[in-house]
């Protein structure tokens, strides 16, 4: 399905209800440029009064209004250093806002938007688009808007002294540029530190998404938000301390590149006592290029930096856009202590359509057809039949991964559409056959999505799940850092932590998706024991492939496109010689 088909409006007003929360920064940044802006006439002002005592060699008087230029100067490079640091603040604070609202908006979408969208993509939208939406903004009140004041204050008054030298200095500017690098290696090491900051981000973008089922069945959404929101302000506060450098770089530069005006000042006056130029003509040409070339060469150069932001912010309210084709009713309310029936009422499913909206039907080929089904409270019903049957569609619908188009799902004779997402899927859990491990501790991987939670309880899950004597040899127990996806742990101690974190969230009803499927037989043999523990007093759906896995089950359920095609124990099937006794056969041939 193309979820980039609806595009919103392309213009930055999009961000308004993202910058109204700092108006009171960008108003003091904004104070802070207006006064910087009143400084300028005031220096040329200034200028004209040093030129008068040129000629005259009064050496005193010209010695006391350089003293005031430079306090003026020192002033207005203060003032400048507030507009900056001020800004930077307020433009990386919108970033992190926008930031979290998006990050938290893609974790209540649902799994079908996941299964076509590319984690890259998503990746790169929430860190380097935003990044550059930041960063325009603080560009458009630091930059856009002082050089856009500077050039009317200042062009005001050149004409108002001479306009045919004004004239002369609109040709003079554009040609020329300051040269600004002496913090070069302190900005160099500050930039590492935020793009190190920045993968970091990315690394644990790409980790949740990838595990955005897990995330999800646990109704952890809340939790993974906060985790998020810890790593995106220290990628904030590593980026601000670079601006913070920024703000006082250029006032430093700025004030030595004044300190040379005034020498070429002092130069000048002897040009003039030598009768080579006059006083005025020299001061109103200097200064009258020293003030107007910096807002010329950033006006122009930030047209392109603008653009750039406007695409970057199209990308981004992009996702903002999407709406989840799951969500909870107004008022639902949780789901109570359950027994564990499980009801599905001539349920029809077919995943969405790859065709664009425009070119076809919103829905592709039906998944599930017309399918009804009863499980008791503690029936064990294993699901068999070959890939593409529907089994894994049936257990999916079930903790509201997505909506059928047709029929219903009961639980205890509730609708699961009635109930909260967080409270119904904390009801059912899921050992998957591919585990998902996070960054973190083996306890915290286990307690997954519990911000708090007693050590003491997730050994006791460990242990029911025959998990607890591996930990224990490991290098620190239940602290021992998991590395990414889990992949310094074997298959088998995966796939019994995945089962422990099933045990501690006390279901009561358990979905087993070829849990045993990729192990070797002494892992196998040790999950299995681990299941049969977990499965007592739950109700239990068993995906399998293996039948020898499923011959226990109190029902067996042969699914055949979308239908139930044979319902019985594994004897009576096996007795009745159709598709499941041939599957039996060929897999035991």
């Amino acid at each position: 399905m193309d979820y980039y088909g609806l595009k919103p409006r392309s213009n930055y007003w999009q961000l308004l209800p993202y910058i109204r929360p700092q108006w009171q920064t960008i108003t003091q940044a904004l104070a802070c440029t207006l006064g910087v802006t009143v400084f300028w006439p005031m220096q040329a002002a200034l200028a004209g009064k040093i030129a008068q005592f040129l000629g005259q060699g009064n050496m005193v008087a010209l010695a006391q209004l350089s003293g005031v230029l430079t306090l003026v100067f020192l002033v207005q490079k203060i003032l400048m250093y507030g507009q900056d640091a001020l800004m930077a603040k307020a433009a990386f604070t919108i970033a992190l806002d926008l930031r979290k609202k998006v990050y938290a908006h893609l974790q209540r979408l649902n799994l079908s938007y996941f299964e076509t969208a590319k984690t890259g993509d998503l990746t790169y939208r929430l860190t380097e688009d935003i990044d550059r939406i930041g960063e325009v903004v603080n560009k458009v009140f630091h930059d856009f808007i002082p050089c856009l004041l500077q050039l009317i204050v200042v062009l005001g008054y050149m004409i108002y002294l001479n306009w045919q030298l004004t004239l002369a200095t609109l040709l003079v500017a554009p040609l020329m540029g300051v040269l600004i690098g002496w913090f070069g290696e302190q900005m160099l090491k500050f930039s590492h530190r935020s793009q190190n900051r920045i993968s970091n981000l990315s690394s644990l973008l790409t980790e949740v998404f990838s595990g955005i089922r897990l995330v999800q069945a646990f109704a952890a959404e809340e939790y993974e938000i906060e985790r998020f929101s810890i790593e995106a302000e220290h990628n904030r506060k590593a980026k601000y301390a670079a601006e913070h450098l920024k703000a006082i770089q250029f006032p430093v530069v700025g004030f030595m590149y004044v300190m040379s005006v005034l020498l070429l000042f002092f130069l000048g006056g002897w040009q003039i006592a030598q009768g080579n130029l006059t006083g005025s003509e020299f001061v109103s040409y200097l200064a009258g290029v020293g003030l107007l070339i910096d807002p010329i060469n950033h006006m122009t150069t930030n047209y392109n930096d603008f653009k750039q932001g406007e695409a970057s912010v199209d990308r981004v309210f992009e996702l903002v856009a999407i709406k989840p084709a799951v969500v909870e009713k107004p008022g639902a309310a949780d789901l109570p202590t359950l027994t564990g029936k499980v009801e599905y009422r001539h349920v029809s499913f077919a995943y969405p359509s790859s065709v664009p909206l425009t070119q076809g039907s919103q829905w592709g080929a039906s998944v599930l057809k017309n399918l009804s089904l009863l499980a008791l409270p503690g029936e064990k019903i294993a699901l068999v039949g070959a890939s593409g049957a529907g089994k894994t569609t049936l257990v999916n619908l079930l903790p509201r991964f997505y909506d059928p188009q047709a029929g219903e799902i009961l639980i205890d004779g509730i609708d699961v559409r009635d109930v909260t997402l967080k409270s119904l899927r904390h009801q059912i859990g899921i050992v998957p056959q591919e585990v998902t491990l996070f960054s973190g501790t083996i306890a915290q991987n286990i307690a997954f999505g519990q911000r708090e939670f007693d050590l003491t309880e997730v050994q006791a899950a460990a242990e029911i799940a025959n998990a607890h004597q591996f930990i224990i040899e490991l290098s620190q127990g239940y602290y021992t850092w998991v590395g990414e996806r889990g992949v310094n742990l074997s298959g088998g101690q995966r796939q019994r932590i995945a089962i422990a974190r099933a045990v501690l969230l006390n279901p009561s009803i358990l979905i087993l998706d070829e849990a045993t499927s990729a192990l070797d037989s002494e892992s196998e043999a040790l999950v299995q024991e681990a299941l049969e523990r977990i499965m007592k007093d739950r109700t239990v759906f068993i995906i399998a492939h293996r039948l020898a896995t499923v011959r226990r089950a109190d029902r067996i359920l042969v699914m055949e496109q979308g239908r139930i095609a044979e319902s019985g124990t594994h004897t009576e099937l096996l007795e009745q010689g159709n598709r499941y006794a041939r599957f039996y056969a060929q897999q035991f041939s």
